[in-house]
C-alpha cells in the first residue's frame, strides 16, 4: 500500500529515521494533517518525495518525483529558498493552476526549504486546513522553518561526513501523529505448528506489550505476552484453529498489563499447511459501538490515514466480496484488488486532504461472486482526524456519473501509479498549453502531462506542411525508427495520416492487431499498445499525435473519449506555436537588423558587446547596445524597452537612432536623455525604456555618464577592485516630460573595464536583483584576475565569460546586453569589437 512502510531495507540515502523525524515534527509545529520531506536526486534536474506523513503512497505517487522546470511550489522552493504559502484551495488556483487541478480539494498547504550554506538540500511541505489568508498561518510558517533548519544542519553533518544527502527511493509512507486517542490499532501475527515458531508484526508486539523488537518466537512465549488468565487458553484457541475448527469471532484477551484486545484467528490460506493467522486490535473505548455497527444493514469500515483497513463490520464484507477476517490490518488495495480504479482512488485523495465527505459509486468485478442484486455500490467516506469511515450499501441505479467498468483483467491496465483521475487531466493539459507558445514547448507538456496520465512510454507528433508531414517530436522510439516516416504524404497508408485525414482517432491494443489492420507496416515492438490522435483545429487539419505503450492494454471508452479531446487541446496549441514561430521569426529579423552588426571604433579604445535573446514568451525583446562617434570621443549607450515582440523592436529601433543622432551631434549626456525621452513621448508607443549613456574621452580617460531608470554600471579598476557606478539618475523614458537626467563624471583608467547591462543578466525569479547584481560583480573581478586585456584575455573573451551562464540555460525568461568598454595598458591602437 505504501510502499515502504515497515520495510527493511536501507535507503541510499539519508536515515529514515531523521527524515521521517523531521516530518512528524512538521505536521505538530504546523498543525498539519499530512506532510513530507523532498530531497534532490541523482538524476540531473529531479527532487524526489523521500518522506510521506499521513498519506498513502499508492494514492500520490504521481508527486513522488517532480522535475525542476515544473510550475509546482516545492520546485520554487527548492530553486528560490523563498518559503511558499498557499491558504486555501483559492490561493493555490491564483499561483500554482497545475497544482490545484491535479488536486482539487479544500486544504491549505506550507513549504519551507531545507538548507543551509547557501546549498538547496530539499523541501518541508505540510498539508492542513485551508485559512482565510496566509496571515493565519505565520506562527505556523515560522515553527516549520525551524524544523527545517534543523534537518539541513544534520544533513549538513552527515555530507561531511561523507554520506549521501540525496534520495532516489520509493517514499518512507509514516503515520502522523494521533490527534487523539489511537483507536482501532491492529497487528497481524502468525503461528506455525510444525516448528512452532511465531512470527509478528511491529504493532501486534506492541499490542502485546512486547518491547520493540522482541519477538514471541514459540507458542509459550506468545501466551507469556497475555494475563495468566487467558495464557492457558490461548494455546488451545491456536490448536483448534490449526485443526480447522476455528472459535467464534471475535475473542476478547487482555495483556499482562491489563489492556483489552480483540482476537481473531483463521486458518491461513498461504504458508506452511496448517499454519494459523491471527489478527489483533485495540478497540480503544469503541468496542461496544463496534458491536452495535454489526447489527447495521449498512456496510461499514474504517482505514487510517495510510489506507490500512482497521476495522469492519460484516455487512461491509459481505458487500466487498471478502472475508471479513481478509480485511482488518491489511491496505485497503490489497484487500480489495477491484477498488483501484482511477476515480475511486481519486475520491479518496479528496477524502485525506479535505473536511468534507465524498460520495460516489462503484462498480464491483463482473466475475466476482453475486452477494446482492445488482454490480454497483454507493460508497461514502467521511473523513476524521485519524480515520476515514466508510459506508458501503447496493445501489439501486447507476448515475450517469459512475465510475467505468474496471480495465479487462487479461489486458493490463495503465500504470496506477502515474496517474490521476482521467477528469482531471484535461483541466492539468489545457493550463499548462496555456504557457507554451513553441511547438517544442507544446511537445514537451504533452510528454510530461498527458503521457504519464496513461501509462505511456513514447511519444511522437507531426506537424502538416504541404500536404506532408514532418516529425516535430519523439521520445522513447528506437533511435532512426521513425526516419522512413518523415515526410510523408497524405496519400500513404499509414495510420498516422489516415487518423488525420478522416478525422477519426485510431486505437489498437496490441501491436498485432496494429500490424494486422495494416499488414506490412514497420513495427518498433513486438508488444504494446498504440493511439493514433489527429490534430485538428477549427477544422484544420494541424498534424498527428501517436501514443506508444509498452505492453498492451484496452482503451476504455472514457479514455478514449478524453484522449479524443486531448488532441483538440494540443491542436489548438499547436496552430498558436505556428502563429507564434512566424511572428518571432520576424521579431528576430527586426531585431538583428535594427542591432549593430559592427561597433565604433577608436584608435584607444576597445569594446565588446553581446546579445542574447530570450526563449521564454515572444523570444525577442527591446534590449540594445550601441558604440557612437560622439566628436573626439565615443558615446556608449545600453537601453532596455519594456515587453517584448515586434512593437518592443520596433520601438527599440527608433530609439537607438534617436540616441545616435543625439551622439553623432556630441550634445551632453543629460541632453541625449531628455531629447530621447520627448521622442518617446510624442511616438506614444504606449512603452517605456530604462537607458544608460556615457560619453568617455579617451585621451584621459573621462567619462560623463547619464542614466534613465537603468541599472547602475560596473567598473573594475586595473587592481581588480569591482564596483557599481552610483548614478543618481532620472526615471525611466516615455513616462514624464518633464524628467531631469543628472549626469555623473567618473574617471577610467588604463586596464580598467566598464560595464553596461540589461537586466536579463542578473534578474532570477525569486532572487533579489541586488544579489544578481553582486554576483556578476564578483564575475567581472573574477574574470579579469591575471586576463585583463593586454594580460593574455581579450575583451571580447571577458564578455564571453560574463555571459556565459546565461548562454548555457535552457530558458532565459529575458533577453540579455552586455556592453564591455576599456583603455588598453599598452595605449596600442585596439579596434573595437562587436
Amino acid at each position: 500500500m505504501t510502499g515502504s512502510a515497515g520495510d527493511e531495507r536501507r535507503p541510499s540515502g539519508p536515515p529514515p529515521a531523521l527524515l521521517t523525524a523531521a516530518a512528524v515534527d512538521a505536521l505538530r509545529a504546523a498543525d498539519g494533517r499530512a506532510g513530507g520531506v523532498y530531497l534532490r536526486s541523482r538524476a540531473p534536474g529531479m527532487i524526489r518525495l523521500a518522506v510521506l506523513a499521513g498519506l498513502p503512497g499508492r494514492l500520490f505517487r504521481p508527486w513522488w518525483r517532480v522535475h525542476v522546470d515544473r510550475p509546482f511550489p516545492v520546485v520554487d522552493v527548492h530553486r528560490t529558498g523563498v518559503p511558499v504559502v498557499l491558504a486555501n484551495a483559492t490561493e493555490a488556483m491564483r499561483r500554482y493552476p497545475q497544482l490545484a487541478a491535479g488536486l482539487p480539494f479544500q486544504f491549505g498547504s506550507l513549504y519551507v526549504p531545507v538548507a543551509a550554506r547557501g546549498r538547496s538540500f530539499g523541501v518541508l511541505i505540510v498539508l492542513r486546513a485551508a485559512a482565510a489568508d496566509a496571515a493565519e498561518v505565520l506562527v505556523e510558517r515560522e515553527r516549520l522553518a525551524r524544523v527545517a533548519d534543523g534537518l539541513a544542519a544534520e544533513l549538513v553533518r552527515l555530507e561531511a561526513e561523507g554520506a549521501p544527502v540525496t534520495w532516489d527511493e520509493e517514499p518512507v509512507c509514516v503515520r502522523p501523529p494521533a490527534a487523539g486517542p489511537a483507536p482501532g490499532r491492529v497487528g497481524r501475527f502468525s503461528w506455525d505448528p510444525a516448528s512452532d515458531t511465531v512470527d509478528a508484526d511491529e504493532r501486534a508486539r506492541a499490542l502485546f506489550g512486547l518491547p520493540p523488537g522482541d519477538v514471541p518466537g514459540t507458542l509459550e512465549a506468545l501466551a507469556r505476552a497475555v494475563d495468566p488468565t487467558d495464557a492457558h487458553r490461548l494455546p488451545d484457541l491456536l490448536k483448534e484453529t490449526a485443526r480447522g475448527s476455528p472459535p467464534p469471532l471475535p475473542l476478547e484477551v487482555r495483556t499482562t498489563e491489563g489492556g483489552l484486545r480483540l482476537l481473531e484467528l483463521w486458518a491461513a490460506a498461504e504458508g506452511p499447511s496448517g499454519s494459523v493467522t491471527g489478527v489483533l486490535l485495540d478497540p480503544g473505548a469503541g468496542a461496544l459501538a463496534d458491536g452495535a455497527a454489526d447489527l447495521l444493514p449498512e456496510g461499514v469500515f474504517c482505514v487510517d490515514r495510510l489506507g490500512l483497513v482497521v476495522y469492519a463490520n460484516a455487512r461491509a464484507a459481505h458487500f466487498l466480496g471478502v472475508d471479513r477476517a481478509e480485511l482488518a490490518g491489511r491496505p485497503l488495495w490489497e484487500a480489495v484488488p477491484w477498488l483501484n480504479q482511477p476515480t475511486c482512488e481519486e475520491h479518496l485523495r479528496g477524502a485525506l486532504l479535505s473536511p468534507e465527505p465524498v460520495h460516489f459509486h462503484v462498480r464491483r468485478p463482473a466475475d466476482g461472486p453475486r452477494v446482492f442484486e445488482g454490480d454497483w455500490l454507493s460508497l461514502s467516506v467521511y473523513p476524521g482526524p485519524d480515520l476515514l469511515t466508510c459506508t458501503a450499501v447496493p445501489a439501486n441505479r447507476v448515475p450517469p456519473d459512475a465510475a467505468p467498468e474496471p480495465v479487462d483483467a487479461e489486458v493490463p491496465a495503465p500504470d496506477p501509479a502515474a496517474q490521476t483521475a482521467p477528469l482531471y487531466r484535461p483541466i492539468v493539459l489545457a493550463i499548462a498549453l496555456t504557457e507554451a507558445v513553441t511547438a517544442r514547448q507544446v511537445s514537451a507538456v504533452v510528454m510530461q502531462e498527458l503521457l504519464p496520465a496513461f501509462g505511456g512510454r513514447r511519444l511522437a507528433i507531426y506537424l502538416l506542411q504541404e500536404r506532408h508531414l514532418f516529425l516535430a517530436w519523439e521520445s522513447g522510439f528506437p533511435e532512426g525508427f521513425l526516419a522512413p516516416f518523415e515526410g510523408v504524404g497524405l496519400d500513404a497508408r499509414l495510420p498516422g495520416v489516415e487518423t488525420l485525414t478522416t478525422g477519426r482517432p485510431l486505437f489498437f491494443d496490441s501491436m498485432p492487431q496494429l500490424a494486422a489492420a495494416y499488414p506490412g507496416i514497420e513495427l518498433d515492438a513486438k508488444e504494446g499498445a498504440r493511439a493514433f490522435l489527429p490534430l485538428i483545429a477549427s477544422g484544420r487539419p494541424v498534424g498527428t499525435c501517436i501514443l506508444g505503450f509498452d505492453v498492451p492494454r484496452s482503451f476504455s471508452q472514457e479514455e478514449r473519449t478524453v484522449l479524443t479531446a486531448l488532441a483538440g487541446l494540443i491542436a489548438h496549441a499547436m496552430e498558436k506555436a505556428q502563429r507564434y514561430d512566424t511572428e518571432a521569426a520576424l521579431a528576430r529579423g527586426l531585431q538583428q537588423a535594427l542591432l549593430p552588426r559592427r561597433l565604433s571604433q577608436h584608435a584607444r579604445v576597445e569594446t565588446a558587446g553581446r546579445y542574447l535573446p530570450g526563449t521564454e514568451g515572444m523570444d525577442v525583446g527591446g534590449d540594445w547596445y550601441d558604440v557612437v562617434e560622439a566628436g573626439d570621443g565615443l558615446a556608449l549607450v545600453i537601453g532596455d524597452v519594456q515587453g517584448h515582440g515586434v512593437q518592443a523592436a520596433a520601438t527599440m529601433g527608433q530609439l537607438r537612432s534617436a540616441v545616435r543622432a543625439f551622439a553623432l551631434g556630441d550634445h551632453p549626456p543629460q541632453e541625449v536623455m531628455s531629447g530621447t525621452n520627448h521622442l518617446l513621448i510624442d511616438l506614444d508607443p504606449g512603452q517605456f525604456a530604462s537607458c544608460c549613456y556615457v560619453r568617455l574621452d579617451p585621451a584621459t580617460g573621462r567619462a560623463r555618464a547619464a542614466r534613465a531608470g537603468h541599472l547602475p554600471p560596473l567598473l573594475r579598476r586595473p587592481d581588480g577592485r569591482t564596483t557599481a557606478v552610483e548614478l543618481p539618475g532620472g526615471v525611466v523614458l516615455g513616462v514624464d516630460p518633464r524628467a531631469r537626467y543628472p549626469v555623473t563624471e567618473l574617471r577610467l583608467e588604463p586596464g580598467a573595464i566598464l560595464a553596461l547591462y540589461t537586466d536579463g543578466l542578473v534578474e532570477r525569479p525569486g532572487h533579489d536583483i541586488d544579489d544578481g547584481i553582486a554576483a556578476l560583480r564578483t564575475a567581472l573581478a573574477e574574470a579579469g584576475d591575471g586576463d585583463v586585456p593586454g594580460g593574455g584575455c581579450s575583451l571580447g573573451e571577458v564578455a564571453d565569460r560574463l555571459t556565459s551562464s546565461a548562454r548555457q540555460a535552457a530558458d532565459r525568461a529575458d533577453d540579455i546586453a552586455l556592453l564591455l568598454a576599456t583603455l588598453p595598458t599598452d595605449r596600442e591602437d585596439h579596434a573595437g569589437r562587436a
